[in-house]
């Protein structure tokens, strides 16, 4: 079983991305998609983003994705509509953190539980920040080239480019202190 995580700046790409790799086979339960909602675009229907539950059903649905999502807070990163396992993850990162002082937050579950090296965990990270959309499959090791095809096919973010615009800007890091990116960039 591998995971693999794609980044992407339009979330219309990223619909389509889960609801090809689902036609591919791969289980609703081994899917997730988190969205950053900070524009508040995302209409989430879900009580419980962490389920997963409807993934699969709205995916190719007239509603759209956005119809099974659920609505959360990720610290650094701000308002996300979240679906799936890797959600269940990071609302439980939020939890820790809030009554224990954990910390990890979407880094913690992206190298945790997704098994993202920490470099590209920092990126994806700053993306969901800058309003993009972040997928994540667990498939079978003989569905991982096909599964990463189509994630690349469905116009993902090339990760190392992206980390080298952001470096070029100045970023060092993601930073859940950071406020949001929409207040920075005015």
């Amino acid at each position: 079983m591998q995971t693999i995580t794609a980044l992407f700046d339009d979330y219309d790409d990223a619909a389509d991305a889960v609801g090809e790799l689902e036609s591919m086979g791969v289980p609703t339960s081994d899917l997730s998609i988190v969205a950053s909602n900070a524009d508040g675009r995302h209409s989430p229907a879900a009580e419980d983003a962490a389920s997963g539950a409807g993934i699969g059903a709205v995916v190719g649905g007239a509603g759209g994705l956005a119809t099974g999502l659920g609505a959360m807070a990720i610290p650094g990163v701000g308002p996300v509509v979240a679906a799936g396992w890797l959600a269940a993850t990071a609302a439980g990162a939020v939890a820790g953190a809030v009554v224990g002082g954990a910390a990890g937050g979407i880094i913690g579950s992206l190298t945790d539980g997704a098994d993202v090296s920490e470099r590209d965990a920092q990126v994806y990270a700053e993306g969901l920040r800058r309003g993009g959309t972040l997928v994540t499959a667990r498939v079978d090791d003989e569905l991982a080239p096909q599964a990463q095809a189509i994630l690349h096919d469905s116009r993902s973010v090339d990760v190392a480019e992206r980390r080298s615009e952001y470096e070029a800007d100045g970023w060092t890091g993601f930073d859940q202190a950071a406020r949001d990116y929409r207040q920075q960039s005015k």
